[in-house]
């Protein structure tokens, strides 16, 4: 019952999955989450390190793809200058949009994984879309809601696996 929050594999960063990791798991398309996982709420740029990182996944032939919650144009922005596609307004944990991504970027479900900081959307809907789910610590938890939320996700990062 409770296996729908739980991530395939737990990661401390974004920075973690590298080519070879996503080459073990058969991963050719990497959906990410903006907010917390990829960019602090703050970041209205994506930083040097992000770009390095965006580079070389795409030169091992990984395809990239921002799926997020936010109702502003905060993705837009973010990912113009990034140069990766992006939705926004995503109604995760409802895998909808997901799958819909998928057959847009011509992937398949086996083939692709989703990175997110939050267990009760970026994760539930990866795994409801079938799909590898990868939870990374949060960049940054000052708002107290949000330390409440991560406290209470702590059981499920327990549960998944450690994978370098």
């Amino acid at each position: 019952m409770f296996k729908v929050f739980v991530p395939d594999l737990k990661l401390d960063s974004i920075y973690d999955i590298k080519p070879e990791l996503l080459s073990r798991k058969n991963i050719r398309l990497l959906l990410m989450d903006l907010d917390n996982t990829i960019s602090p709420y703050s970041g209205s740029e994506p930083s040097e390190s992000l770009t390095r990182w965006k580079e070389e996944l795409l030169s091992a032939g990984v395809g990239l793809h921002i799926v997020s919650n936010t109702k502003t144009d905060r993705a837009k922005r973010f990912a113009g200058l990034w140069g990766v596609p992006y939705v926004d307004c995503a109604k995760k944990p409802f895998s909808d949009t997901i799958e819909k991504i998928i057959a847009k970027m011509g992937g398949k479900l086996e083939e692709t994984a989703l990175v997110g900081d939050q267990i009760f959307t970026d994760v539930w809907a990866a795994n409801r879309a079938g799909i590898l789910s990868i939870a990374v610590k949060p960049i940054e938890l000052r708002n107290p809601l949000r330390r409440l939320r991560y406290w209470a996700e702590l059981l499920f990062r327990a549960m998944a696996k450690k994978s370098i």
